[in-house]
């Protein structure tokens, strides 16, 4: 859900997400404690911060001051699992919904208007949570994409068998102008956005069984220069590390919202 909406209806530059329908287009964190999440994040990934019109339990991360993520402590007033949970682009939320729940998946919030638009908290029939958001996109919105500071993969049992759901919810595929494009590689699928990749899909080697001992989930990454120094710096701060290679880190924050920090990009 994209928390800040500064930009008007007609404003230049302003992206809606009837034209990037059915990509990523933003990454928020439920929280219940805010000055505790900026502590934390600050001192892992450098982020500052910056209010939103939604109000004070709402803020914009910025890294190098371009926008990354949005933080909502609001997980103990909407009884909210504390989370990262990544958003995609819809024509219409109301229709994203009931779509999502014909394919037997779940809406858990909304859809709820958050002017200007509409948003809601989805799951598919695996248990993955997942949001959509319609309407506009923040004004630097497509710096956020370029910059790929944050990006996305699906842990899954059965990748082909999510690629199909999220495709029938999401129109990818379609060959609709403005679509996603969905793409096989190796044992992934991979979604493809005006030709930048912005999700994967995984669930193991290619024809085997799904594992069903695999907790389905989206996992946020976050790019960083220093992997090894974020790790440090998130079990100084009340966090854990989950898992640590030489280019990428699974990390818990101090309210066990899991991320996933990297040095590489997706391309």
């Amino acid at each position: 859900m994209n928390h800040d909406m500064t930009s008007s209806a007609g404003s230049t530059g302003v992206v809606s997400t009837h034209a990037v329908y059915g990509a990523p287009c933003w990454v928020s964190l439920t929280s219940r404690d805010l000055q505790s999440t900026e502590d934390f994040y600050s001192a892992v990934l450098g982020w500052e911060w910056r209010p939103m019109r939604l109000g004070d339990q709402f803020r914009v991360a910025l890294a190098d001051g371009r926008p990354v993520a949005g933080i909502a402590a609001v997980a103990g007033m909407w009884q909210m699992a504390v989370a990262w949970t990544p958003y995609f682009a819809v024509r219409s939320a109301d229709e994203a919904a009931a779509r999502v729940q014909e394919r037997g998946g779940t809406a858990a919030v909304g859809p709820i208007s958050l002017p200007p638009g509409r948003a809601a908290l989805l799951a598919d029939r695996d248990g993955a949570t997942f949001g959509v958001w319609e309407g506009e996109l923040f004004s630097d919105w497509p710096t956020w994409r370029r910059a790929q500071l944050a990006f996305i993969r699906l842990h899954t049992r059965d990748a082909f068998d999510a690629a199909i759901f999220y495709g029938e919810v999401f129109d990818w595929a379609s060959g609709r102008p403005g679509g996603c494009e969905v793409h096989y590689e190796g044992e992934e699928v991979v979604l493809r956005s005006e030709g930048d990749v912005v999700a994967r899909i995984e669930s193991g080697a290619l024809g085997s069984a799904p594992d069903p001992r695999i907790r389905p989930h989206w996992q946020v990454h976050f790019t960083v220069p220093d992997v090894a120094a974020c790790a440090r710096a998130a079990e100084e701060h009340g966090g854990s590390v989950l898992s640590l290679g030489p280019e990428e880190a699974v990390l818990s924050d101090n309210e066990g919202a899991r991320f996933t920090v990297t040095s590489r990009r997706e391309h």
